[in-house]
């Protein structure tokens, strides 16, 4: 997500959230494309002919974007971070309301890096990865955080450490100790 324009959405994050109209209008078309990425890494984790598709999925989340109110943007990285845990609840919302009409709910746990690969219902291994992170973020929020920051937005390492106030370093430890609980979680 080092994409050029970095110094520039955030100037135009902190013109927005200070009223300026002209700078949302600005930002707009600058964050449209990385939001496009975003979406499209999440829906490549979706099962084939998914009634949600890249677009609708930013359209919903630039929708939630306008309705936020009071939020300080200080920074690129924090927008796009609120940005992924927008599409992260929408997606498994959409997941949920699937598994509840074809098969009752019910969820069957995965490793989470064989969740975009080889999981038959994508829907089932992201609500069970949902699920292990909900109950991590209870026990871990900083680490869940990361978790959340490093494979549902994409962000780097040094972006996570921005967003987190933390080092890189920690963010690499929380991403190591996240991982191996998480992959604990999801084999059982």
């Amino acid at each position: 997500m080092d994409a050029p324009g970095s110094a520039e959405v955030t100037v135009l994050l902190k013109a927005s959230s200070s009223g300026d109209r002209a700078a949302l209008d600005r930002l707009t078309p600058v964050v449209y494309e990385e939001l496009r990425r975003m979406a499209r890494r999440y829906m490549r984790k979706e099962r084939a002919g998914a009634t949600l598709q890249t677009t609708a999925l930013v359209n919903e989340v630039y929708l939630r974007l306008v309705d936020v109110k009071n939020v300080d943007w200080q920074q690129r990285a924090q927008f796009f971070a609120i940005s992924a845990q927008m599409m992260r609840r929408i997606l498994v919302d959409a997941a949920r309301a699937r598994g509840s009409r074809k098969r009752g709910g019910s969820a069957k746990r995965v490793n989470v890096d064989e969740v975009a690969v080889l999981s038959p219902q994508p829907e089932e291994s992201i609500m069970a990865l949902d699920e292990a992170l909900q109950a991590f973020a209870k026990l871990a929020p900083r680490q869940a955080k990361v978790v959340e920051l490093r494979y549902f937005a994409g962000l780097s390492e040094e972006e996570i450490a921005e967003v987190t106030k933390t080092t890189t370093r920690t963010v690499e430890r929380d991403w190591q100790f996240a991982r191996s609980w998480l992959m604990r979680e999801l084999s059982r």
